[in-house]
């Protein structure tokens, strides 16, 4: 599917697909109008109707900048992608927002309550994507002509995605599949284990009913299926109590042995406007933008103007957008710069000067990190000039020049949801907590190959004896940082809550305070849990 066939299906006003009903023989004046009935008519319908099902993670509706399917205070302010951001990035090291807006300053210390805005944004934004995909698969197997089955099977793929982040963040979650069909009752709650059954199955069900891999980008094909399985079952013993690493291992295997991709050469290649699947050998699945066709303040446009400033991190010097730029919100806190940095080899037993604020002396490529009026934040709310500048994306292409379809106020970058240093990385995890000496040894290897390209040669490589967990987390960390994944690992290594770690402003202190460990589950939205019986009123633990 190409980038305008997919943009397409979300400015028609197409689907929202409801059965037709058979007595009632009309055909609508507007041809862009689809009807259940006409799926078949042509080949295109079909991919229209999908494109709207994609769309729903990464923009609020159809129409112009915005559009909402659901009520929202702002449609770009709470669609799934940038909900979803917010929720696994500023509850951590990773990054801090200066911004007053309701909600963010309790993200920033992880003081949430079931009244955020952010999470009641995003429960309803991944129920909506279940609900297209239901209703898209009833539809397009009863009236779908051509493609129909492998369609079928994305759609499948796009609702365990969405079930996955579901467990993932709220533990349990209104379970609905195409047999329950769409209309006006109360879901049933399904248990985080329960859901994660499900998921498993149908993603064992589809992976040879997609696309072989590299096929058919962006839409998801087997091995977007195998990334979701490998990183389900890397988390397996947060969501059911039962570690799955060996499994783990065998999907990032396939990934890995389908041959089909490579590291990208330069690192930035992944976050820049030429980072898709068709000129970026490393991406498996993305959440994909154009500035033309998808305009709105959210994926990669939020990132990098959120994260840019009009004094430290100008927009148009470090990212090529000149309009509605500079919004002065996200930044790093000073923890996570020791992580991408280290300080003691590479300035010779020395802070970091305020001559090098770029770190520029650092060997890792991948630290696109600017400090600012200061390395400390003062206050949760202080303004975005104090911190760690991030400037990982970019709306010009790696070699900077801008891309063909870009547009000064959206970015033309797509979001990676799975790239293959993660299938490197998932698998060196998995085997380091497999034990034994050979599997060490090719974790060592799995973390060296992401490293060489990090560093451009061997100079950052490891030994078996300087590999550990906390090594393993820090690696994560400088290789994915800002890709919406911080949250998810920190809670899988017991670092989230509690006092192991502590970050600036982590449970509202300057120098960070320990948490309750029930935050590592967000609470059900108190609207949601009000309105659904099925709930019985109980809230996740500790809520």
């Amino acid at each position: 599917m190409n980038k305008k066939i997919l943009i397409f299906g979300i400015i028609l006003s197409a689907l929202m697909i409801s059965s037709c009903v058979k007595d009632l023989d009309v055909t609508p004046k507007d041809p862009t109008k689809i009807l259940a009935g006409n799926l078949g008519d042509n080949p295109e319908y079909m991919k229209m109707a999908l494109g709207k099902l994609y769309a729903s993670f990464i923009i609020s509706g159809q129409g112009a900048n915005g559009g909402d399917d659901i009520a929202a205070s702002d449609g770009n302010f709470f669609t799934t992608m940038r909900a979803l951001w917010n929720l696994q990035e500023i509850t951590t090291d990773e990054a801090i927002c200066a911004w007053g807006d309701v909600g963010i300053a309790d993200l920033n210390t992880q003081t949430w309550s079931p009244s955020n805005p952010f999470l009641t944004a995003l429960y309803q934004r991944l129920a909506l994507s279940i609900t297209y995909a239901n209703d898209f698969i009833n539809n397009a197997q009863e009236y779908g002509g051509a493609n129909a089955d492998r369609y079928v099977a994305e759609a499948r793929f796009l609702r365990a995605l969405a079930y996955y982040w579901a467990i993932d963040l709220f533990g349990q979650f209104p379970f609905l599949t195409e047999a329950d069909g769409v209309g006006k009752f109360f879901p049933q709650i399904g248990t985080r284990g329960d859901i994660f059954n499900y998921v498993e199955s149908e993603l064992l069900d589809i992976e040879n009913k997609l696309g072989a891999p590299k096929s058919s980008y962006p839409q998801a094909d087997q091995a977007s299926a195998w990334m979701l399985l490998a990183r389900l079952y890397l988390n397996a013993e947060v969501y059911t109590g039962t570690p799955r690493w060996d499994d783990c291992r065998e999907y990032c295997d396939k990934v890995i042995a389908s041959n089909v991709y490579s590291l990208a050469t330069n690192y930035r290649q992944n976050f820049s406007a030429d980072n898709d699947g068709r000129h970026n050998p490393e991406m498996i699945f993305a959440w994909e933008q154009d500035g033309i066709h998808v305009q709105g303040y959210v994926g990669t446009t939020f990132i990098i103007e959120s994260s840019s400033d009009a004094t430290y991190l100008k927009a148009e010097d470090y990212h090529g957008l000149t309009s509605n730029t500079n919004w002065n919100g996200n930044r790093a806190r000073i923890q996570f710069l020791a992580k991408m940095v280290d300080t003691l080899e590479v300035y010779d037993n020395q802070p970091i000067p305020a001559s090098d604020p770029t770190l520029s002396l650092s060997p890792d490529k991948r630290v696109f990190l600017k400090i600012k009026k200061s390395r400390n934040i003062p206050s949760p709310s202080a303004s975005g000039d104090y911190g760690i500048g991030v400037y990982k994306f970019t709306a010009r292409n790696a070699d900077g020049t801008l891309p063909s379809n870009y547009n000064a106020a959206y970015a033309c970058t797509d979001f990676p949801v799975f790239r293959l240093a993660d299938a490197y990385l998932m698998r060196a995890e998995a085997l380091y907590r497999m034990g034994g000496e050979a599997n060490i040894a090719a974790a060592v290897a799995d973390i060296n190959k992401v490293r060489e390209r990090a560093y451009g040669n061997t100079s950052g490589n490891i030994t078996v004896a300087d590999l550990d967990l906390d090594f393993i987390i820090d690696e994560r960390g400088r290789e994915f940082y800002y890709e919406a994944q911080r949250r998810t690992d920190l809670v899988r290594f017991g670092k989230f809550t509690g006092g192991d770690y502590l970050w600036q402003w982590k449970g509202g202190a300057y120098t960070g305070a320990s948490t309750s460990e029930h935050l590592n589950l967000f609470p059900i939205p108190g609207d949601e849990l009000s309105s659904n019986p099925n709930y019985n009123g109980v809230n996740n633990p500790g809520y």
